[in-house]
């Protein structure tokens, strides 16, 4: 007997009505392939995979980090089950996607994600897509632009809408952008895609980080958290002779990364999708830079000063942006030396020393 699979919590109930649409529309018809996006640890894929044991079912995540608790909570429990983290949906056909939308996510990345789903569909296809909004507009509308038909099921937790793919799409939107910068007066391009930090513009924080941080001849660089790459690509462009190792955990995010490096001819440039916190190289580099999300209570800003920690030489120096300073003033001196930090317009810069 297969072990059994998680249950979808009553916190994600958009996931869980998704998934009996698509339940009742895989009953008797012979489904190959099936696209899936999660709210969470993908136990609506790995239904539908126990369900179609014939069928080949694709979780896409764009983090390594979700990916990964996706797979401690399944485990083996769906063999044909495939959590795949990568920029894109897998090429098609699929006969069945599953797609989760949040009423409070970003809207462009919702819009690039149901069309890949009604891209890889194959014509007969059919879409499931969910958001946990009970009175949702919004979604209905994106779904109208891409199909000619969609029927919609309400639910006093969440919206479902069920839409089969009729015909080719007649006009594709392209998503990725690209975007300029200076640094010391040198113009320089950066490319972008939803789910990426910062989509569309350098972000304030990067833009300090950049400014405050200074690279000599022959450094080994590491850029924890590289988003877009501004930083990697600004700090790789002022020296030739330094290598910069750009580390993220969301796949589009190192993929921009490289595409701006080779936009802006760096050949000093290198990326790993990586959230693990243990880096190529590691114990090698002779400074790490770091701009950390600000939130979850400084808990990701400990995984990254961790991180640079593990990553730098003995005398390596960290320098990273941060909202407030308070934080990083009163725990990085229990293992940094030389702990250091000043304003910088509405920000703060935040420096220190591996112990020698």
């Amino acid at each position: 007997m297969p072990p059994e699979l998680p249950s979808l919590p009553p916190s994600r109930p958009a996931e869980a009505r998704a998934l009996t649409a698509a339940l009742e529309i895989a009953a008797g018809r012979a489904i190959e392939r099936v696209l899936c996006t999660t709210a969470g640890r993908a136990q609506a894929a790995a239904t539908l995979a126990s369900n179609q044991p014939q069928a080949t079912v694709d979780c896409w995540f764009l983090d390594q980090f979700q990916q990964s608790l996706a797979r401690h909570a399944i485990g083996e429990a769906a063999p044909n089950l495939r959590l795949v983290c990568q920029g894109d949906a897998s090429p098609g056909p699929f006969q069945l996607a599953v797609l989760l939308v949040s009423k409070s996510g970003e809207a462009e990345l919702a819009r690039d994600q149901l069309q890949a789903a009604a891209l890889t569909l194959e014509l007969g296809g059919t879409l499931v897509a969910a958001v946990d909004n009970p009175r949702d507009q919004w979604l209905r509308e994106q779904l109208s632009d891409l199909f000619a038909k969609v029927t919609v099921q309400t639910h006093d937790d969440a919206t479902v809408y069920i839409a089969r793919k009729q015909q080719e799409l007649r006009k594709v939107r392209d998503f990725r952008c690209e975007f300029t910068f200076r640094d010391q007066g040198r113009l320089l391009q950066a490319v972008s895609r939803p789910g990426v930090f910062s989509h569309r513009r350098l972000d304030a924080g990067a833009r300090q980080l950049i400014d405050a941080t200074e690279v000599t001849p022959g450094m080994r660089v590491l850029d924890i958290g590289c988003g877009a790459g501004t930083v990697a690509i600004a700090l790789a462009a002022r020296e030739p002779s330094i290598h910069v190792h750009a580390v993220d955990g969301n796949a589009r995010a190192v993929e921009c990364t490289l595409a701006g490096a080779a936009l802006n001819q760096l050949a000093n440039i290198t990326a790993e999708v990586n959230c693990s916190g243990i880096y190529n190289g590691a114990g090698e580099y002779d400074l790490a830079v770091a701009n950390p999300p600000y939130y979850a209570d400084n808990r990701i800003a400990e995984l990254f000063v961790d991180a640079a920690h593990l990553s730098l030489r003995p005398g390596g120096q960290v320098v990273v942006v941060a909202k407030r300073a308070d934080w990083y003033a009163e725990t990085m001196p229990q293992a940094w030396d030389a702990v250091a930090h000043w304003p910088s317009k509405n920000y703060a810069i935040i420096t220190a020393r591996r112990p020698a």
